[in-house]
């Protein structure tokens, strides 16, 4: 009920203004999001890798409607692409479709991420898709479909909350694709989406085991150490080497467990969001999980 009222208020220009102009909530920002600026996410990129960490690049921002703001968001990707090139940073690059204008024209879209995919090729990194809205699935899995035989290392994301997940990934099976798991961060119907966290929960572990088995790389997106350790034993008994699969985890969450498995020879990355439109993208996360909730309160009391 807590995580869908913070939902409810990323939605609120009148609650989002509040967040944004109060100084009191600037540390819980800096503690979600990497900066302003591709080159502050870059520096936070170096510091990771320098702990054996990868990374994986968000320019934040979704829900573009017209055709100008989509062609400024690829070229924005193009430009990140091309600083990872000649930094040489261990890092991939997460993209929303709705940036880049699926909402308003899927060809153009598929464009747009066939040359981010193209250069990102070149520049030695991989293209991440997010899954967003259960309204974008169906266009969101065209796409990926369209794009991932050009483009073998393309990765998709998948959430274990939506009640259609197990029937998509069915549908994908025969191209072997490379999926990142999360639980789902959106405010979804109950007729759409589990909503106990026990149901996720053993979603969650159902489509694991799935992965392993019908998937190629898999990227299992979840700071529960119940989840990771089930993976890790799904892991072991298919015989699936650790450097063919990967935990990913969001930046400024569980850095003690990022760093734990790292030393351990897990293969981890960490998501790190940059950019001025952070507030829908702070709120999901707050909603997640209690742990982040009380920190954000603590800052708007000055603690």
């Amino acid at each position: 009920m807590i995580g869908r009222a913070w939902l409810w208020a990323a939605q609120k220009p009148a609650v989002e203004r509040i967040v944004r102009n109060s100084a009191l909530t600037r540390p819980v920002v800096d503690r979600f999001v990497a900066g302003s600026d591709a080159e502050a996410a870059i520096q936070v990129i170096k510091e990771l890798n320098g702990r054996g960490i990868g990374g994986i690049l968000d320019l934040l921002g979704e829900g573009v409607t017209d055709p100008t703001g989509a062609d400024e968001a690829a070229a924005s990707y193009l430009r990140l692409v091309k600083r990872i090139d000649e930094t040489r940073v261990d890092t991939t690059v997460s993209v929303k479709l709705t940036q880049l204008g699926l909402a308003i024209d899927k060809g153009a879209c598929i464009d747009h991420l066939r040359r981010l995919c193209a250069e990102a090729q070149v520049a030695g990194t991989a293209i991440e898709v997010d899954m967003e809205q259960s309204s974008y699935v169906d266009d969101t899995l065209d796409v990926f479909s369209t794009l991932v035989a050009d483009f073998p290392d393309l990765r998709l994301a998948v959430q274990a909350c939506l009640r259609r997940t197990p029937i998509d990934l069915e549908r994908l099976a025969h191209l072997k694709p490379r999926i990142r798991l999360v639980k789902g961060a959106y405010a979804e119907p109950r007729e759409i989406a589990l909503q106990r966290r026990a149901e996720i929960d053993a979603q969650f572990r159902f489509l694991t085991g799935w992965l392993f088995r019908h998937g190629t790389h898999p990227a299992i997106a979840t700071h529960d150490h119940h989840l990771i350790s089930h993976a890790r034993l799904v892991a072991e008994r298919l015989q699936v080497p650790d450097d063919a699969w990967e935990v990913q985890m969001l930046y400024g969450i569980r850095r003690d467990l990022q760093a734990a498995l790292a030393r351990r020879g897990v293969k981890v990355r960490v998501y790190v969001p940059f950019g001025s439109a952070w507030y829908p993208y702070l709120m999901r996360r707050i909603a997640e999980r209690p742990a982040n909730l009380w920190f954000f309160l603590r800052a708007l009391a000055g603690r």
